[in-house]
């Protein structure tokens, strides 16, 4: 087989620039001052269709001869290819059909049906889809437009990599690049290492889709039994062979990232620019930010390929709830606490002024309570540090930070039904979202009712919305309205609504 001079072909790959724009290197300047390097975004996701992808599609269709044109194209994608060739083919004039995943998100299945592409959903994986897409181009003489194995793909790929470096002269430490099948990084590294071959190549994957890190380290390529679909545009279960040999011998690195990771990439990121990128195209955030408090990086360059923003407006809530634990910002507790009036305003007094994400408590025995915590923290000592303060102070803590299962699903199973509360009267309450009002709240209450319910969630708005239960005897009714009248904060009898008994009472 004859070698392919990549460098001549991406030099070459000029008509891509008749559908992509020339992306800006932009600075991140508060990730930056965070990070104590210069951190610069390659901006790919402002391209058309919001991503790199359009590149490498139009950079092969280009050079599809007028007979393969006229019988259409065919690929599979998890979107951002397929809006690529969408694209290209709307260019072109050309028919396109695009396989997908079945759970690609329906704002890239929109969006390559808008470009007048026709879609096929098949398969819960790109590896899926591709096989169907396949079996299709043999049937009908459709060319296939693979998303990341093929010569030209890559080649236009590439031009990023040309950019770059004309973009920013100076010293680069590293350039970082998100991993899927490999197209993207095998572009970029074969222009970046012929011409400065000094610069690290660092890819970057999810840890639960790392299909070409295993493939390097193995020495051939190896197919994932399964692949995790967050970042969904890497969600590839093989890479290539062309990209496997590209990446064997021009790719320095790869470092592998976990959810919570790249959901506060997307917020290091909007924080910059105020653009949201999809957990994919963060990919190359996260794995920077892990490099450089691993290696202790200072005063270098680097380089980063924000590499597409079609991200599901769905998604946005968890991604938010995440990004404080990719951050190290918010710590996650269960505690086990006396039963008993009082102890619970002791345990909030423990936690002094920081911020409550979250306060999750049912009753549930008459020794014990056990409390479902979130707490906002500067940094991950900072957690460490509350977690023994807790325990010297005799309170049984438990760091669920890391769990994911905690993460994903306890802190929202916490609670259920308490017989055994008696004279049970629920409230909710909103107060001025600020540190202290939590302590505050419960310093108001008088130290002869027990809390035998509490749920809070911090969602970033002004006021907090708390559901507390109180077992307040009959006698102490009268007081308790005075305590109502008296706190200055609103609030609603939720005594008598019809889903109390249903799942709490």
């Amino acid at each position: 087989m004859k070698k392919i001079d990549y460098l001549e072909r991406i030099l070459k790959a000029a008509r891509v620039y008749e559908v992509a724009i020339e992306s800006p290197l932009q600075a991140a300047p508060v990730l930056s001052r965070r990070l104590g390097n210069t951190v610069l975004l390659k901006r790919e996701d402002l391209q058309p269709v919001f991503s790199f992808k359009l590149r490498g599609a139009y950079n092969k269709m280009a050079s599809l001869t007028p007979k393969q044109l006229a019988l259409g194209v065919i690929a599979a994608s998890a979107g951002n290819h397929a809006q690529g060739v969408a694209l290209a083919a709307q260019r072109m004039d050309v028919k396109a059909l695009i396989v997908m995943p079945v759970t690609t998100p329906s704002i890239k299945v929109d969006a390559v049906r808008a470009r007048g592409a026709k879609v096929v959903l098949e398969g819960v994986s790109y590896s899926e889809a591709q096989e169907h897409a396949q079996r299709l181009a043999q049937q009908h003489g459709y060319t296939f437009v693979h998303p990341y194995d093929d010569p030209d793909v890559i080649a236009g790929q590439g031009t990023i990599a040309m950019e770059i470096l004309r973009q920013h002269t100076r010293p680069i430490e590293a350039i970082f690049v998100a991993i899927g099948g490999g197209g993207l990084i095998s572009g970029v590294a074969a222009y970046v290492k012929r011409l400065r071959p000094e610069i690290r190549i660092i890819g970057v994957q999810p840890q639960d889709s790392d299909a070409m890190k295993r493939s390097l380290e193995a020495g051939r390529r190896v197919r994932l039994d399964q692949v995790g679909l967050f970042a969904d545009g890497v969600a590839v279960r093989q890479v290539g062979v062309e990209t496997f040999r590209l990446c064997r011998t021009l790719v320095d690195e790869i470092v592998t990232v976990d959810t919570d990771a790249i959901c506060a990439a997307v917020k290091d990121v909007f924080d910059d620019t105020r653009a949201i990128l999809e957990p994919a195209g963060a990919l190359a955030i996260a794995g920077l930010k892990q490099v450089v408090a691993r290696d202790r990086l200072h005063d270098k360059n680097l380089v980063a390929i924000a590499c597409g923003a079609n991200m599901n407006f769905d998604r946005l809530r968890f991604i938010a709830e995440r990004a404080q634990l990719g951050e190290k910002r918010e710590a996650v507790f269960a505690a086990t606490i006396p039963e008993k009036p009082g102890s619970f305003r002791r345990f909030c007094e423990l936690l002094g002024n920081r911020s409550i994400t979250e306060f999750n408590y049912r009753f549930a025995d008459a020794q014990e309570a056990h409390v479902f915590v979130g707490i906002s923290v500067s940094h991950a000592g900072e957690a460490d540090t509350l977690l023994k303060s807790l325990k010297r102070h005799g309170i049984r803590t438990l760091d669920l930070s890391d769990n994911e299962m905690a993460k994903l699903h306890i802190r929202h199973l916490v609670g259920g039904r308490a017989p055994q509360a008696q004279h049970e009267m629920v409230y909710r309450f909103e107060f001025p979202e600020r540190p202290g009002a939590l302590t505050q709240f419960l310093n108001s209450m008088s130290a002869n009712w027990n809390i035998s319910l509490f749920h809070y969630r911090n969602h970033g708005a002004d006021y907090g919305r708390v559901l507390v239960g109180f077992q307040v005897p009959p006698e102490d009714k009268k007081a308790f309205r005075r305590f109502l009248a008296n706190l200055g904060y609103p609030w609603v009898d939720e005594t008598d609504n019809p889903a109390y008994p249903l799942f709490l009472g």
